[in-house]
């Protein structure tokens, strides 16, 4: 039984590492929601703190280095921004929240667009939320997971930068989050622990995103 599922677990991966070594390319950056691309591929939204690593963590995905820094150019960092990948899954770079340097009125105006895609896009199959594995869970993040909770999206929590923690650290602090994880009913109970600057974890949630792929 054990080698049998060691063999299908590489051949997961496999599967993973092949899609997310296909073409992505931007589609576009969306600041309200009539722009959006027409919902014909599968979406996984990424969200997470500002400084969380996600940028990092969707070029580490993709073997890109520059993938996610079109969200990061003047006029796009408050939008949804869309990757193409391979013309099986659609990417979705959402903004950092807890920018201090954002008005009320632009954080609200945010928050008024997040909830209405995150309710209202049938092709939204998985949100990714990225939390720090330094800091573990912030008020920003218990305020988006109740957001997708009411709003009935499946999400997955994928710690990144666990590279900077001790073997004790890190699994304190994944300990921590898991418990928090089961009072929380949209969240799928396992997360992913992801280093993007040591490539950890990656293969794994590649495997994760591709079963939400469009079949070749």
């Amino acid at each position: 039984m054990a080698a049998l599922e060691g063999e299908t677990s590489k051949a997961s991966s496999r599967i993973g590492r092949h899609l997310f070594a296909q073409e992505c390319t931007f589609v576009r950056g969306v600041a309200t929601l009539p722009d959006l691309p027409d919902p014909t591929l599968p979406e996984v939204a990424f969200a997470g703190r500002s400084n969380v690593g996600k940028s990092s963590l969707l070029n580490g995905l993709t073997g890109r280095k520059t993938l996610a820094r079109t969200s990061n150019t003047p006029g796009r960092t408050r939008e949804l921004n869309f990757f193409d990948l391979a013309g099986r899954l659609m990417l979705v770079d959402l903004p950092g929240y807890g920018y201090a340097r954002a008005s009320k009125s632009d954080i609200e105006r945010w928050n008024k667009t997040l909830r209405s895609y995150l309710r209202g896009r049938p092709n939204l199959q998985r949100l990714c939320l990225l939390i720090d594995a330094r800091h573990g869970l912030k008020d920003g993040d218990e305020e988006m997971m109740k957001m997708l909770d009411t709003s009935a999206v499946v999400y997955r929590v994928v710690l990144t930068k666990v590279d900077k923690l001790s073997a004790a650290e890190l699994e304190s602090t994944a300990a921590k989050v898991t418990t928090v994880l089961k009072t929380h009913p949209a969240a799928l109970p396992e997360l992913i622990t992801t280093s993007a600057r040591k490539n950890l974890g990656l293969s794994e949630l590649q495997s994760d995103l591709a079963t939400l792929a469009n079949p070749q």
